[in-house]
């Protein structure tokens, strides 16, 4: 039971994770495409929230870096090397 309500947490953490690098994803297409960043209209330009929200999305990526493999395996995805002719 414990070890199946600690997989339950991590697949929350994983699943903030995956939100956030969306977020980031998102917000640099808009900013690449119309010069417009979503998180600097709302919450103001250089503001303390801004700066916090881009350190988040930052330490997302580095946390789905580092902890690929672990993710696959709590969500049974499987990776096969492509098949040379």
């Amino acid at each position: 039971m414990q070890k199946l309500k600690e997989q339950f947490s991590m697949k929350a953490i994983d699943m903030f994770v995956y939100g956030l690098l969306l977020l980031g994803g998102i917000t640099l297409g808009l900013y690449g495409l119309f010069d417009f960043n979503p998180v600097e209209a709302i919450f103001g330009e250089a503001s303390f929230i801004t700066m916090f929200i881009y350190v988040l999305v930052g330490l997302a990526a580095v946390y789905d870096i580092v902890t690929v493999k672990a993710i696959w395996k709590r969500w049974n995805v499987h990776y096969k090397e492509p098949v040379h002719a």
